[in-house]
């Protein structure tokens, strides 16, 4: 097992409201395989690996360690206008900035 991998994947989990049966269900896997990684009993198969990234929104690079850049939050802009997502844009910009973040949301 990838060391930290075992409790990064149990924080990712709790931290999203996820059961280990409801990340089982959207792997198509048992629980107990949920909690095989989760106890370091198992590891992933690089197509789970993919498939926890994707889930849980960070790198598989994050998941193993490589690199310390915790998972960015995401909205769902889906279903709005150009006018909308440009507007929610700029809010966010303007939030950033307020906070003296680096970097642009674009």
């Amino acid at each position: 097992m990838v060391e930290g991998l075992a409790d990064k994947l149990k924080d990712l989990r709790r931290q999203n409201g996820y059961s280990q049966k409801q990340v089982a269900d959207k792997l198509m896997v048992s629980p107990s395989i949920i909690s095989g990684y989760e106890n370091s009993e198992r590891t992933p198969s690089v197509e789970i690996l993919l498939k926890l990234a994707h889930l849980y929104r960070c790198s598989t690079d994050f998941l193993l360690g490589l690199t310390t850049k915790t998972p960015v939050e995401h909205v769902e802009l889906c279903g709005l206008t150009a006018q909308e997502r440009q507007s929610i844009r700029i809010l966010v910009q303007s939030l950033k900035e307020k906070q003296g973040c680096p970097g642009n949301s674009n």
